[in-house]
Protein backbone atom coordinates (compact mmCIF):
# COMPACT_ATOMS: atom_id res chain seq x y z
CA UNK A 1 0.00 0.00 0.00
CA UNK A 2 2.94 2.26 0.91
CA UNK A 3 4.60 1.93 -2.38
CA UNK A 4 1.45 2.36 -4.14
CA UNK A 5 0.84 5.47 -2.64
CA UNK A 6 4.37 6.67 -3.40
CA UNK A 7 4.41 6.09 -6.83
CA UNK A 8 0.47 7.84 -7.01
CA UNK A 9 1.89 10.92 -5.37
CA UNK A 10 5.40 11.13 -5.96
CA UNK A 11 6.59 11.87 -2.50
CA UNK A 12 9.23 9.54 -0.46
CA UNK A 13 8.77 6.48 1.20
CA UNK A 14 9.74 7.82 4.74
CA UNK A 15 6.83 10.24 4.24
CA UNK A 16 4.13 8.33 3.10
CA UNK A 17 4.83 5.80 6.42
CA UNK A 18 5.16 8.82 8.70
CA UNK A 19 1.97 10.31 7.42
CA UNK A 20 0.46 6.66 7.19
CA UNK A 21 1.33 6.03 11.28
CA UNK A 22 -0.24 9.93 12.13
CA UNK A 23 -3.58 9.00 10.69
CA UNK A 24 -3.67 5.45 12.17
CA UNK A 25 -2.56 7.37 15.59
CA UNK A 26 -5.21 10.00 15.00
CA UNK A 27 -7.96 6.90 14.40
CA UNK A 28 -6.89 4.95 17.21
CA UNK A 29 -5.70 7.14 19.80
CA UNK A 30 -7.35 10.81 19.48
CA UNK A 31 -6.98 11.24 23.33
CA UNK A 32 -3.21 10.81 23.46
CA UNK A 33 -2.54 13.30 20.09
CA UNK A 34 -2.19 16.32 21.99
CA UNK A 35 0.17 14.78 25.31
CA UNK A 36 2.29 13.25 22.50
CA UNK A 37 2.38 16.51 21.08
CA UNK A 38 3.24 18.21 24.69
CA UNK A 39 6.08 15.56 24.92
CA UNK A 40 7.76 16.19 21.08
CA UNK A 41 8.02 19.93 22.02
CA UNK A 42 9.13 20.06 25.54
CA UNK A 43 11.48 17.03 24.74
CA UNK A 44 13.23 19.53 21.45
CA UNK A 45 13.35 22.24 23.85
CA UNK A 46 15.34 20.49 26.47
CA UNK A 47 17.88 19.33 24.14
CA UNK A 48 18.31 22.87 21.64
CA UNK A 49 20.55 24.17 24.07
CA UNK A 50 22.69 22.17 23.78
CA UNK A 51 22.52 20.61 20.01
CA UNK A 52 22.60 24.24 18.90
CA UNK A 53 26.28 24.81 19.29
CA UNK A 54 26.91 21.98 17.71
CA UNK A 55 24.56 22.65 14.50
CA UNK A 56 27.00 25.55 14.28
CA UNK A 57 30.34 24.08 14.84
CA UNK A 58 29.56 21.25 11.97
CA UNK A 59 28.38 24.16 9.31
CA UNK A 60 31.32 26.46 10.29
CA UNK A 61 33.94 23.69 9.55
CA UNK A 62 31.70 22.96 6.08
CA UNK A 63 31.99 26.15 5.39
CA UNK A 64 35.53 27.30 6.35
CA UNK A 65 36.37 24.33 4.28
CA UNK A 66 38.35 22.32 7.30
CA UNK A 67 36.37 19.22 6.31
CA UNK A 68 37.93 19.13 2.91
CA UNK A 69 41.97 19.21 4.51
CA UNK A 70 40.59 15.85 6.92
CA UNK A 71 41.88 13.65 3.35
CA UNK A 72 45.49 15.26 4.15
CA UNK A 73 45.68 13.33 7.82
CA UNK A 74 46.06 10.03 5.53
CA UNK A 75 49.01 10.87 3.97
CA UNK A 76 52.77 9.82 5.99
CA UNK A 77 53.65 7.05 8.03
CA UNK A 78 51.05 4.62 9.09
CA UNK A 79 51.12 4.63 12.99
CA UNK A 80 50.37 8.66 12.96
CA UNK A 81 48.00 8.15 9.92
CA UNK A 82 45.88 6.01 11.82
CA UNK A 83 45.63 8.06 15.05
CA UNK A 84 45.05 11.09 12.94
CA UNK A 85 42.26 9.25 10.69
CA UNK A 86 40.68 7.96 13.88
CA UNK A 87 40.75 11.68 15.52
CA UNK A 88 39.40 13.04 12.54
CA UNK A 89 36.64 11.15 11.54
CA UNK A 90 35.24 11.42 15.59
CA UNK A 91 34.94 15.25 15.13
CA UNK A 92 34.58 15.96 11.60
CA UNK A 93 30.73 16.44 10.35
CA UNK A 94 31.29 14.11 7.40
CA UNK A 95 27.92 12.72 5.96
CA UNK A 96 27.90 9.32 3.81
CA UNK A 97 27.53 11.69 0.92
CA UNK A 98 31.50 12.76 1.34
CA UNK A 99 33.17 10.14 2.85
CA UNK A 100 31.93 7.65 0.11
CA UNK A 101 34.19 9.61 -2.90
CA UNK A 102 36.80 10.90 -0.52
CA UNK A 103 37.70 7.63 0.83
CA UNK A 104 37.17 6.22 -2.94
CA UNK A 105 39.69 8.65 -4.17
CA UNK A 106 41.78 8.10 -1.40
CA UNK A 107 42.41 4.40 -1.92
CA UNK A 108 42.51 5.04 -5.91
CA UNK A 109 45.22 7.59 -5.21
CA UNK A 110 47.44 4.56 -3.20
CA UNK A 111 46.90 6.04 0.05
CA UNK A 112 46.94 2.36 2.55
CA UNK A 113 43.65 0.79 3.65
CA UNK A 114 44.30 0.99 7.41
CA UNK A 115 43.95 4.72 8.04
CA UNK A 116 40.94 4.86 5.26
CA UNK A 117 39.64 1.78 7.42
CA UNK A 118 40.03 3.61 10.71
CA UNK A 119 38.35 6.85 9.40
CA UNK A 120 35.78 4.61 7.75
CA UNK A 121 35.12 2.75 11.46
CA UNK A 122 34.92 6.35 13.29
CA UNK A 123 33.36 8.52 11.47
CA UNK A 124 29.59 7.07 11.87
CA UNK A 125 29.34 7.08 15.14
CA UNK A 126 29.60 10.57 16.43
CA UNK A 127 30.55 14.39 15.32
CA UNK A 128 29.98 17.43 16.65
CA UNK A 129 26.10 17.71 16.47
CA UNK A 130 25.52 14.43 17.35
CA UNK A 131 28.08 14.50 20.28
CA UNK A 132 25.88 17.37 21.71
CA UNK A 133 22.52 15.59 21.02
CA UNK A 134 23.86 12.47 22.95
CA UNK A 135 24.48 15.04 25.78
CA UNK A 136 21.21 16.86 25.75
CA UNK A 137 19.13 13.17 25.68
CA UNK A 138 21.70 10.58 27.64
CA UNK A 139 23.83 12.81 29.69
CA UNK A 140 27.63 13.62 29.10
CA UNK A 141 28.95 10.03 30.43
CA UNK A 142 27.59 8.43 27.34
CA UNK A 143 28.41 11.38 24.50
CA UNK A 144 32.03 11.35 26.03
CA UNK A 145 31.59 7.32 26.17
CA UNK A 146 30.53 7.20 22.23
CA UNK A 147 33.36 9.89 21.34
CA UNK A 148 35.91 7.71 22.85
CA UNK A 149 33.96 4.34 21.11
CA UNK A 150 34.35 6.14 17.76
CA UNK A 151 38.30 6.48 18.27
CA UNK A 152 38.91 3.68 19.81
CA UNK A 153 37.27 1.56 17.00
CA UNK A 154 39.30 3.85 14.77
CA UNK A 155 42.78 2.82 16.48
CA UNK A 156 41.55 -1.10 16.19
CA UNK A 157 40.31 -1.17 12.87
CA UNK A 158 43.50 0.43 11.53
CA UNK A 159 45.66 -1.12 13.84
CA UNK A 160 44.17 -4.60 12.36
CA UNK A 161 44.54 -3.65 8.73
CA UNK A 162 47.88 -2.31 8.95
CA UNK A 163 48.72 -5.84 10.48
CA UNK A 164 47.10 -7.69 7.74
CA UNK A 165 49.03 -4.98 5.09
CA UNK A 166 51.03 -7.59 3.11
CA UNK A 167 47.56 -9.52 1.81
CA UNK A 168 46.94 -8.35 -1.91
CA UNK A 169 43.16 -7.66 -0.91
CA UNK A 170 44.61 -4.99 1.29
CA UNK A 171 46.47 -3.64 -1.06
CA UNK A 172 44.11 -3.88 -3.89
CA UNK A 173 40.98 -3.32 -1.85
CA UNK A 174 38.55 -1.04 -4.33
CA UNK A 175 35.86 -3.31 -6.64
CA UNK A 176 36.63 -2.92 -10.53
CA UNK A 177 33.52 -1.43 -11.37
CA UNK A 178 32.25 1.88 -13.01
CA UNK A 179 30.73 2.96 -9.99
CA UNK A 180 34.12 3.50 -8.17
CA UNK A 181 35.43 5.08 -10.82
CA UNK A 182 32.82 7.08 -11.46
CA UNK A 183 33.12 8.47 -7.58
CA UNK A 184 36.49 8.32 -7.48
CA UNK A 185 36.90 11.40 -9.40
CA UNK A 186 34.70 13.90 -7.01
CA UNK A 187 36.80 14.37 -4.45
CA UNK A 188 35.25 16.64 -2.10
CA UNK A 189 36.70 19.45 -0.66
CA UNK A 190 39.80 19.23 -2.75
CA UNK A 191 39.56 22.51 -4.72
CA UNK A 192 38.26 24.84 -1.62
CA UNK A 193 40.92 26.63 0.12
CA UNK A 194 40.26 26.94 4.21
CA UNK A 195 39.15 29.95 5.44
CA UNK A 196 38.67 30.21 9.15
CA UNK A 197 36.77 33.98 8.76
CA UNK A 198 34.12 32.57 5.99
CA UNK A 199 31.86 34.87 7.31
CA UNK A 200 33.79 37.24 5.33
CA UNK A 201 33.09 35.48 2.06
CA UNK A 202 29.38 36.10 0.96
CA UNK A 203 29.76 32.31 -0.47
CA UNK A 204 30.94 30.91 2.15
CA UNK A 205 28.21 32.24 4.23
CA UNK A 206 25.86 30.79 2.01
CA UNK A 207 27.01 27.80 2.18
CA UNK A 208 26.72 28.42 6.30
CA UNK A 209 23.07 28.96 6.24
CA UNK A 210 22.08 26.20 3.76
CA UNK A 211 24.60 23.29 5.63
CA UNK A 212 22.61 24.99 8.98
CA UNK A 213 19.45 24.43 7.36
CA UNK A 214 19.81 20.85 6.11
CA UNK A 215 21.18 19.51 9.35
CA UNK A 216 18.81 21.41 11.42
CA UNK A 217 15.93 19.47 9.09
CA UNK A 218 17.56 16.18 8.89
CA UNK A 219 17.40 17.12 13.17
CA UNK A 220 13.60 17.63 12.79
CA UNK A 221 13.24 14.72 10.68
CA UNK A 222 14.59 12.10 12.81
CA UNK A 223 13.96 13.62 16.13
CA UNK A 224 9.98 14.24 16.10
CA UNK A 225 8.91 10.69 15.35
CA UNK A 226 12.18 9.50 17.54
CA UNK A 227 10.62 11.68 20.63
CA UNK A 228 6.57 10.76 19.66
CA UNK A 229 8.10 7.01 19.38
CA UNK A 230 9.80 7.35 23.14
CA UNK A 231 6.52 8.88 24.58
CA UNK A 232 4.34 5.94 22.77
CA UNK A 233 7.56 3.00 23.98
CA UNK A 234 7.26 4.71 27.70
CA UNK A 235 3.20 3.90 27.69
CA UNK A 236 2.81 0.78 26.18
CA UNK A 237 5.87 -0.94 27.97
CA UNK A 238 5.82 -1.44 31.83
CA UNK A 239 8.28 -0.53 34.04
CA UNK A 240 11.82 -2.99 33.64
CA UNK A 241 9.91 -4.64 30.64
CA UNK A 242 13.53 -4.98 29.13
CA UNK A 243 15.00 -5.96 31.79
CA UNK A 244 15.05 -9.71 31.25
CA UNK A 245 16.40 -9.57 27.88
CA UNK A 246 18.90 -6.50 27.63
CA UNK A 247 19.03 -5.88 31.79
CA UNK A 248 22.31 -5.66 33.26
CA UNK A 249 21.62 -9.52 35.42
CA UNK A 250 22.08 -10.80 32.03
CA UNK A 251 25.44 -12.32 30.20
CA UNK A 252 23.39 -12.09 26.68
CA UNK A 253 22.68 -8.40 27.08
CA UNK A 254 25.10 -6.20 25.52
CA UNK A 255 25.99 -9.39 22.63
CA UNK A 256 22.15 -9.18 21.49
CA UNK A 257 21.97 -5.23 21.74
CA UNK A 258 24.78 -5.09 19.26
CA UNK A 259 23.46 -8.32 17.11
CA UNK A 260 20.13 -6.47 17.18
CA UNK A 261 21.51 -2.30 16.85
CA UNK A 262 23.34 -3.12 13.28
CA UNK A 263 20.26 -4.25 10.98
CA UNK A 264 17.28 -2.21 13.30
CA UNK A 265 19.26 1.14 13.39
CA UNK A 266 18.04 3.65 11.18
CA UNK A 267 19.48 7.40 11.98
CA UNK A 268 22.08 8.22 14.95
CA UNK A 269 19.48 11.24 16.12
CA UNK A 270 16.26 9.01 16.12
CA UNK A 271 18.09 6.55 18.47
CA UNK A 272 18.95 8.67 21.35
CA UNK A 273 15.19 8.94 22.13
CA UNK A 274 14.84 5.55 21.59
CA UNK A 275 17.53 4.56 23.50
CA UNK A 276 16.89 6.81 26.59
CA UNK A 277 13.43 5.25 26.37
CA UNK A 278 14.72 1.66 26.43
CA UNK A 279 17.08 2.52 29.16
CA UNK A 280 13.99 3.60 31.23
CA UNK A 281 12.63 0.33 30.82
CA UNK A 282 15.45 -2.01 31.87
CA UNK A 283 18.47 -1.88 29.25
CA UNK A 284 21.31 -1.40 30.94
CA UNK A 285 24.23 1.11 30.01
CA UNK A 286 26.56 -1.25 27.92
CA UNK A 287 23.82 -2.94 26.23
CA UNK A 288 22.93 0.59 25.04
CA UNK A 289 26.13 1.64 24.20
CA UNK A 290 26.20 -1.25 22.06
CA UNK A 291 23.52 -0.63 20.50
CA UNK A 292 24.49 3.14 19.52
CA UNK A 293 28.04 2.10 18.43
CA UNK A 294 26.85 -0.72 16.63
CA UNK A 295 23.84 0.72 15.11
CA UNK A 296 26.04 3.95 14.08
CA UNK A 297 29.01 2.06 12.27
CA UNK A 298 27.38 -1.37 11.20
CA UNK A 299 23.66 -0.26 10.43
CA UNK A 300 22.11 -1.26 7.17
CA UNK A 301 22.73 2.46 5.56
CA UNK A 302 26.68 2.54 6.11
CA UNK A 303 26.93 -0.86 4.97
CA UNK A 304 25.08 -0.21 1.59
CA UNK A 305 27.49 2.61 1.60
CA UNK A 306 30.49 0.73 1.86
CA UNK A 307 29.74 -2.52 -0.16
CA UNK A 308 29.51 -1.15 -3.55
CA UNK A 309 33.43 0.14 -3.14
CA UNK A 310 34.78 -2.67 -1.35
CA UNK A 311 35.84 -6.33 -2.67
CA UNK A 312 34.00 -8.41 -0.43
CA UNK A 313 36.92 -9.35 1.76
CA UNK A 314 37.99 -6.16 2.83
CA UNK A 315 33.90 -5.57 3.57
CA UNK A 316 33.83 -8.58 5.73
CA UNK A 317 36.82 -7.49 7.90
CA UNK A 318 35.36 -3.86 8.01
CA UNK A 319 31.97 -5.46 9.24
CA UNK A 320 34.06 -8.15 11.72
CA UNK A 321 35.66 -5.24 13.08
CA UNK A 322 32.53 -2.77 13.47
CA UNK A 323 30.74 -5.71 15.26
CA UNK A 324 33.66 -6.77 17.60
CA UNK A 325 35.20 -3.11 18.27
CA UNK A 326 31.32 -2.43 19.43
CA UNK A 327 31.00 -5.32 21.73
CA UNK A 328 34.43 -3.93 23.30
CA UNK A 329 33.38 -0.63 23.89
CA UNK A 330 30.00 -1.83 24.98
CA UNK A 331 31.39 -3.85 27.66
CA UNK A 332 34.34 -1.54 28.49
CA UNK A 333 31.13 1.20 29.19
CA UNK A 334 29.18 -0.63 31.20
CA UNK A 335 32.52 -1.53 33.83
CA UNK A 336 32.88 1.74 34.04
CA UNK A 337 29.58 3.30 34.91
Amino acid sequence: MIGYVRERLRVPTWRVGATLAAISVLWFWPAEVGTTIVFVLRSLAFVAPMVVPGVVLAAAMIASGADGYAAQVFEGRQVPAIIGASLIGAITPVCGVTVLPMMAGLLAAGVPLAPVMAFWLSSPITDPAMLATTAATLGISFAVGKTLSAIGLGLLGGVVTALLAKALWIKAPLRESSFVGRIVVKRCGADEDMNLRFWLDPARRVIFRRQVWATTRLMLICLIPAFAAEFWLNALLQPEALSDWVGADNWYAIPLAVTVGAPAYLDGYAALPLTRGLIAHGMSPGAAMGFLVSGGVVSIWGAMAIFPVLRLAPFLLYLGLAISGSLVAAYVFEWMV
